[in-house]
């Protein structure tokens, strides 16, 4: 399946659209990851950890938005985006969400 960021594809024609698919992937966080990033907060620097979470996530909403692509015919999925942020489960626990949206079309080549 191809996926893009733009709304065309380069030797291809959109023959149809099949409409809006989203994908979302949560993930909750750990104390040990917690910890090192308020360190890494009060000391300054990168969080790896939480780089390679959001990294896997993003990976993942994009495999779960194929899958939702294909169960509606498609062949290509243009326009996605990909947003990140937060769900505040209690004053302690937070979620870390990802989504991501796009639109499902089939392709005629040129």
């Amino acid at each position: 399946m191809l996926t893009t960021t733009t709304d065309t594809i380069q030797g291809y024609e959109i023959q149809n659209y099949l409409g809006i698919v989203t994908a979302e992937v949560v993930y909750g966080t750990n104390v040990l990851r917690d910890f090192f990033a308020g360190i890494r907060d009060a000391i300054g620097g990168r969080t790896g950890s939480y780089e390679r979470v959001f990294e896997k996530g993003q990976l993942d909403a994009i495999v779960e938005l194929e899958k939702r692509a294909s169960k509606l015919g498609a062949d290509a999925i243009v326009g996605i985006e990909i947003d990140t942020g937060t769900i505040n489960v209690d004053e302690k626990g937070v979620l870390l969400l990802i989504t991501a949206i796009g639109t499902a079309v089939n392709l005629r080549s040129q």
